[in-house]
């Protein structure tokens, strides 16, 4: 079983260098040690860590205002997909979304991403729609995707 913790921005260093390495693991546009910090300062984001035996297995990046939020990154280590660490975030991150009064979740994920785009799917997310050439490097379409908070 996965703990899911909050991370927080002024205890938790080690887990944001953790974090750093699996966006460049994950994403070919990954982000900086500092960008994350720096999302961690802003006051409508929330990142929540899945963590197994003491390892970062992965996190999810959230971002909410009024009754919307946005999942702007999710990452799971090779070593721990299909094994719950996704679906024990987004239902931290949903609990989080009912205390917040979010009822609307928004993602967008790469039209090559099959896998992912599966698992949301299996959650209860819908297809919205396609952002033509949204996503360099490679360019890609990205699938726009919602699911309601209830």
């Amino acid at each position: 079983m996965f703990c899911i913790e909050r991370i927080e921005k002024d205890r938790d260093e080690e887990a944001l260098l953790e974090m750093a390495e699996l966006e460049k693991e994950t994403f070919p546009d990954s982000w900086s040690r500092k960008s994350l910090e720096e999302t961690l300062r802003n006051p409508q984001a929330v990142m929540f860590g899945a963590w197994k035996e003491e390892v970062l297995a992965g996190y999810v990046i959230f971002y909410y205002a009024a009754d919307e939020g946005e999942i702007a990154r999710i990452a799971v280590r090779d070593a721990f997909r299909r094994k719950g660490a996704a679906r024990r975030l987004l239902l931290r991150l949903e609990e989080l979304c009912k205390e917040l009064g979010v009822s609307r979740l928004l993602l967008d994920v790469r039209e090559s991403n099959g896998p992912a785009i599966a698992f949301y799917v299996g959650y209860g997310f819908k297809k919205d729609g396609i952002r033509k050439k949204f996503y360099v490097n490679p360019v890609e379409d990205a699938i726009l995707m919602s699911y309601k908070v209830v």
